[in-house]
């Protein structure tokens, strides 16, 4: 299935664990997708605060800590992973960032992380590397076996997803695209009708 193409209903027939984790993929990629090819570039880099975390030129950038290996850079605070206020740019990145690492621990060369990735504070090129990540990841996951959607260890990411059977982390990744494709939307909404400082 191609980001281009409507979502399968049938999915939601198949009575197997891997449909079901399928579905709700698809679904959620089916749903931003559509947002997606909507944003403009002011929208993808307007700050819902002054200062909220984004993706910037790496020369520009006074976060904390700061990952990507080419001009530009993802934002991270300094501490646990609980950024507050980030831009549509930072979701864009760090959904970039799950989709590429879940891929490639799982089904490309187990050496990719967060740091390793090259991120874009443009709004064409970001949205064509997160489509790019999740069309492998949807790609990989629908040419999986019912049995393999319950290998344990499957993908070596991290210690958890090495301790738990595949379809957790299916359900994880699919977590993340709902709760930051929710935020994209908000975000977008609120610029759009013009609640901007």
């Amino acid at each position: 299935m191609t980001s281009s193409e409507e979502f399968d209903w049938s999915l939601t027939e198949i009575p197997t664990t891997r449909a079901a984790v399928r579905s709700q993929l698809e679904f959620s990629w089916f749903e931003l997708r559509a947002r997606l090819v909507t944003i403009t570039q002011e929208e993808f880099a307007w700050e819902p605060v002054p200062g909220a975390l984004s993706v910037r030129l790496r020369n520009e950038s006074v976060a904390a800590r700061r990952f990507g290996v080419g001009e530009w850079v993802v934002e991270w605070p300094d501490g646990p992973d609980e950024p507050g206020a980030r831009t549509v740019a930072w979701l864009v990145a760090h959904l970039t960032e799950v989709l590429t690492e879940r891929y490639d621990w799982t089904f490309g060369g187990h050496r990719l992380h967060r740091p390793d990735l090259t991120y874009s504070g443009e709004v064409g090129p970001a949205i064509a590397a997160l489509t790019a990540a999740a069309d492998a990841w949807r790609s990989g996951i629908s040419e999986m076996s019912d049995d393999d959607i319950f290998t344990v260890g499957l993908s070596q990411a991290t210690s958890i997803d090495a301790q738990a059977p595949f379809a957790q982390l299916v359900l994880h990744v699919n977590r993340e695209l709902i709760h930051h494709g929710s935020e994209i939307c908000t975000l977008t909404d609120l610029y759009r009708v013009g609640v901007r400082g």
